[in-house]
């Protein structure tokens, strides 16, 4: 209790002792000074210094020594620091109301002289950036608006670097970031959208129905062109089946006429030989016949014994006579023909299917070997 009672007594006398009371003072003091006398300044900042309100320095990062209770420090981030331009309404070029807005990209270069060349250099950053993306809006029409956005951005920064420069400002880059026109004008864009879109849809549709008409056209043209062809090809076909089949019943009458003759020579000489006479006289066309075509006559020539003698083949003149060598030639010209036909067809077909040249015709000249062949006999 008395050492509870003793405690404020003893601090009234310290209180009452003028050097302690002196030496407190002292050392409050110099503990304030110390504290005015020391800056710590970031990494990312730089200090501008005045004393007495005059400038002295530019303060660099870590512990600096300053004069105490006179001097005063403007701390500015040299980092790159980003700035919101408000919203902006603007009238293009071709009288369209729009609102834009943008964001800046500046970096402090010099302290200095933003410090002494500009009060608030990012409030001056922003108010020059709206006036001037209402200016550069203004000088465009409202597609460039919408659709050249690198323009706007350069144009904008290129505006800002001559009087940010002589702040000690330099803008690094500008962002526009949304160009929004009026609620009339998008419903006449979206009009306008929406009967482009139509036009484009009736224009594609014209032109699938004109090429599926070329196509089909073009197809019904190949078609024909193939069937008259094939139409060509038969009739110069069947007329050469027509000349081979009249050559042939032409040589055969004529080969006909000289057996009935020899037949009639024949009975003949069976008359004469059951006569009471011995000699005949036999005319000379009747014993040329039978010279020539007896020997060749199955079974018409025998042996003293009896035994049919083999046939044998036609002579030169016969085979001429009954133009036997003529029909053969005739019948391999027209099979040579008619594989000349079939190829160049395949070809036609193929060129057709691979998209050539479809109006390129077949050239088949009917022979001349039919009716060569048919004057052969008649001139023989």
């Amino acid at each position: 209790m008395d050492e509870l009672v003793s405690t404020p007594l003893q601090t009234q006398s310290v209180l009452e002792d003028p050097i302690l009371l002196v030496g407190s003072i002292g050392l409050l003091l110099v503990v304030i000074t110390v504290w005015q006398m020391v800056e710590i300044v970031d990494a990312y900042d730089r200090a501008a210094l005045t004393v007495f309100g005059e400038y002295r320095e530019l303060l660099e990062p870590g512990l600096n020594i300053v004069p105490p209770f006179v001097s005063r420090l403007y701390t500015f981030d040299m980092r790159t620091q980003t700035i919101d331009v408000p919203s902006q309404e603007a009238i293009t070029r071709d009288n369209s109301p729009v609102t834009a807005d943008a964001v800046v990209y500046i970096r402090v270069m010099n302290a200095k002289r933003a410090f002494l060349e500009v009060d608030d250099y990012e409030r001056a950053v922003s108010n020059l950036a709206q006036t001037t993306l209402r200016a550069v809006i203004g000088d465009m029409e409202l597609d460039d608006t919408l659709s050249r956005r690198e323009l706007i951005n350069e144009r904008i920064r290129t505006e800002l670097d001559e009087p940010t420069d002589e702040w000690g400002i330099r803008v690094e880059s500008v962002e526009v970031r949304e160009v929004t026109p009026s609620q009339g004008v998008k419903g006449a864009m979206e009009e306008q959208t929406s009967a482009e879109r139509r036009r484009r849809a009736m224009i594609l549709e014209a032109q699938g129905e004109r090429r599926s008409a070329v196509e089909k056209a073009e197809g019904d043209k190949q078609s024909n062109i193939i069937r008259a062809q094939g139409e060509k090809q038969s009739q110069i076909l069947e007329a050469q089946g027509d000349a081979i089949s009249t050559v042939l019943r032409a040589r055969s009458a004529e080969s006909m006429g000289e057996r009935a003759v020899i037949d009639k020579g024949m009975e003949t000489l069976s008359e004469i030989g059951q006569g009471e006479s011995t000699t005949f006289v036999l005319p000379q066309e009747l014993s040329s016949l039978v010279g020539r075509y007896g020997k060749h006559l199955s079974g018409s020539d025998v042996r003293e014994d009896g035994a049919e003698l083999e046939s044998l083949e036609f002579d030169e003149e016969t085979r001429e006579l009954i133009g036997l060598d003529d029909i053969a030639d005739i019948i391999g010209e027209i099979d040579e023909q008619a594989e000349m036909d079939v190829e160049a067809m395949e070809e036609q077909a193929r060129a057709i299917k691979e998209g050539g040249d479809v109006g390129t015709e077949i050239d088949v000249s009917e022979p001349s070997s039919a009716a060569d062949s048919e004057s052969t006999p008649e001139s023989k």
